[in-house]
């Protein structure tokens, strides 16, 4: 199971309906099925890559609107630990926040950057508190960390909103952007 499906909708009846029909389209797991701000629905799928893929199919051959949707192979287990847990920022490091219009667009653009980049995916954010966009935060050397900010930056092109370096934060921004500093 190391392929991820990532759809995202403007409606959460309409999300609900697409994930069940997801997952009865092709053998995979609704590994998250869940609301967002501003009214949008957010569904992951994992499995083999074939399966994901006519279960995304599905999705994008619907009428339901959808703001994006992606099917990322080889996915990052920098990715799947940071959609589990945030990890904490290491003293000295140079951190990277990516912040995206939307949750499927900014998952993309995270597995891009650190694919890119020897950096670490300290955090994601997904939809929840912040009218449905995402965010995530990148550690490591300060040219590492705009190498992988400036590849995730390209991956979301107009889902951009900001992106930015932070060369050598201060103790308590990092751990007010990641939960902690070790």
């Amino acid at each position: 199971m190391d392929t991820l499906g990532v759809v995202e909708t403007y409606s959460i009846a309409a999300g609900a309906e697409l994930a069940d029909g997801m997952v009865k389209a092709a053998h995979v797991e609704l590994a998250r099925a869940t609301p967002l701000c501003a009214g949008r629905f957010l569904i992951y799928v994992s499995g083999d890559r074939e399966a994901v893929e006519t279960s995304v199919n599905l999705a994008r051959a619907g009428q339901k609107r959808l703001t994006g949707s992606f099917v990322i192979s080889n996915v990052s287990p920098l990715l799947i630990a940071a959609l589990k847990k945030s990890q904490p920022a290491a003293r000295g490091e140079a951190l990277g926040v990516v912040e995206s219009r939307f949750v499927a667009t900014g998952l993309n653009a995270a597995d891009v950057a650190v694919k890119k980049s020897e950096v670490r995916l300290l955090k994601f954010v997904a939809g929840q508190g912040i009218v449905g966009k995402s965010f995530f935060v990148l550690g490591g050397d300060v040219a590492a960390v705009r190498e992988a900010v400036a590849a995730a930056s390209d991956a979301l092109g107009d889902a951009l909103v900001e992106a930015v370096v932070i060369p050598s934060p201060a103790e308590a921004a990092a751990k007010a952007l990641t939960g902690g500093v070790r």
